[in-house]
């Protein structure tokens, strides 16, 4: 039998690195260091550590020859002070470190002081100014101007070279007015962009008869890109009823067509990448809500997915109004169903969600189409939810359109915008004016 050879007691941190140890390690992992060669425990007291660890054992290097403070020569004669460069650096086998002419051979304290502030640079080929005090270029002639400090030019992001103030988007506040049809588009108080669009216009029917268009579309928010979708659907369903009405198709046939083009444009939107984004994966694809009329001397007709809505209001309020759509929502569903009257559905909070839109995740596309022949004068409103939020039933609704919406279209979508302001402004608000029966005069587009 072999005879038991005493083994050394097992370390749990490296004597030279204090890198934590296993059993049976016979060389430190970290640095290499020789745990056979254990070094005899010292004679004197350990230095107190402060994080706990063992000292480190003392090195087997030679020892530095420090210089030595002589004796003061009186108890009141402070001893000299030695500063860090009278110290020789040495590396860790004691030989001196190399050093420069000149220099001196310890650690250097007497760097020159750093500056506070670094200047940069001017740019090549300019010279050194202040952009805070230096004289700015006049903006460029018919260049837009600030609308904050009315002095400075605005660059391709929309802000001020001057003062820096962000300008109003293009889409925020937006009118038009074409003769008999008037709209306002307005992003609202609470929204940072307007996700509605519009398009009016008017043409001619094979009999010379005028055909008055109106197309309001709302993006829906939850959705990737909504004031893209919005813009396409309204612009895609207006060219599609500017082409078809001329050659003699039926206007509510026209208008079916018309919201069969606005969801092949949205549609298309959810193929092609986004404009502003590299890398989207929560993306989903782009959606909105449509509303339009077509109104000519004789026929009305609307058309709608989504819970845009139409209103009919007489221009003698004697005689009722009317809603002319029914919204693509959980709260018309409900109400529909007989399982809750129409004050309990919009007061509930699923009131809102839509069942119907136009987009390509949209369950399917079902387009509403409505034609009415009224006996009597009056004005279609088209409009977003931003508006009917405060004027929902239709008597709310006659009540707050001008008495002369008829003659003053614009006017009066003006009117109705500041009406949502008023109450809130929480939503994107759209409206659409169009007169009924259209006017004679002569036909034209936009």
């Amino acid at each position: 039998m072999m005879s038991q050879m005493p083994q050394p007691t097992a370390l749990s941190r490296c004597p030279s690195c204090e890198e934590p140890l296993e059993a049976g390690d016979r060389f430190c992992g970290a640095c290499g260091y020789d745990l056979s060669a254990v070094p005899a425990p010292p004679q004197d007291q350990p230095t107190i550590t402060m994080n706990g660890a063992s000292a480190r054992p003392p090195s087997a290097a030679a020892p530095v020859d420090w210089p030595v403070a002589p004796e003061p020569a009186s108890s009141d004669t402070p001893a000299p002070v030695h500063r860090a460069t009278d110290i020789r650096g040495t590396d860790s086998g004691g030989t001196e470190l190399p050093h420069a002419p000149g220099e001196s051979a310890g650690v250097r304290f007497d760097r020159p002081s750093e500056p506070d502030e670094y200047p940069l640079a001017p740019p090549a080929g300019h010279p050194p100014t202040d952009p805070r005090t230096a004289d700015l270029d006049a903006p460029a002639v018919g260049g837009p101007l600030c609308v904050a400090c009315r002095s400075g030019s605005v660059d391709s992001d929309g802000y001020c070279e001057n003062c820096g103030h962000a300008q109003p988007r293009e889409r925020d506040h937006m009118e038009q007015e074409l003769g008999a049809v008037a709209a306002v588009s307005d992003r609202g108080l609470r929204h940072h962009r307007n996700e509605d669009a519009f398009a009016i216009s008017s043409t001619a029917l094979p009999d010379g008869s005028p055909a008055v268009v109106a197309i309001v579309c709302d993006g829906v928010s939850s959705a990737t890109r909504p004031d893209e979708a919005s813009l396409a659907a309204s612009r895609a369903a207006g060219e599609s009823l500017l082409a078809a009405l001329p050659l003699g198709t039926h206007p509510q046939q026209a208008m079916h067509e018309a919201i069969v083009a606005a969801a092949e444009a949205v549609n298309s939107l959810a193929e092609a990448p986004p404009a502003q984004e590299d890398h989207a994966p929560h993306q989903n694809a782009p959606a909105c809500t449509l509303v339009g009329a077509v109104v000519t001397p004789s026929l009305l007709v609307v058309g709608w997915v989504g819970d845009s809505r139409a209103y009919w209001v007489p221009v003698d309020r004697d005689t009722p109004s009317a809603r002319l759509t029914e919204d693509d929502s959980w709260a018309a569903q409900m109400v529909a169903a007989g399982l809750m009257s129409e004050a309990q559905a919009y007061a509930d909070e699923r009131a809102h969600a839509i069942t119907g839109w136009l987009g390509a995740d949209a369950y399917e596309l079902e387009p509403h189409t409505a034609s009415f022949k009224p006996d009597r004068p009056g004005v279609v409103v088209v409009c977003t939810d931003g508006l009917w939020n405060y004027a929902e039933a239709a008597e709310e609704m006659a009540e707050v359109v001008p008495l002369d919406a008829a003659a003053r279209p614009l006017h009066s979508a003006q009117v109705l915008v500041g009406h949502a302001l008023d109450g809130g402004g929480h939503d994107n608000v759209t409206v659409a004016v169009v007169p009924f029966p259209a006017p004679s005069q002569g036909a034209g587009s936009a």
